[in-house]
């Protein structure tokens, strides 16, 4: 079985959907930051020096094992010239 066919069979359950789509900003979050990075031609390593972040910390929060504070992110989005936009709905 290919991933996309066992992706789909997964989220045909509602209780994997509803898991799934809570996880879905973060982790266009993260691939967002990764895009963003490698466009730059920064590796994790510069990033941190531009930000004072440690590259720990930027690794662990683009593998997903990091839930970062807004602050945080503003240090990122900053290091990459760019800046965060918070929106509810």
């Amino acid at each position: 079985m290919k991933f996309k066919d066992f992706k789909q069979e997964m989220l045909n359950d509602p209780e994997v959907k509803a898991e799934y789509d809570l996880l879905t900003p973060q982790y266009e979050l993260i691939r967002q930051v990764i895009e963003l990075r490698q466009q730059q031609h920064l590796t994790q390593k510069a990033l941190a020096e531009k930000t004072g972040i440690a590259q720990s910390a930027i690794s662990r929060f683009e593998s997903g094992n990091h839930n970062p504070s807004l602050e945080f992110l503003q240090r990122l989005a900053l290091g990459l010239g760019k800046s965060v936009y918070v929106e509810l709905r």
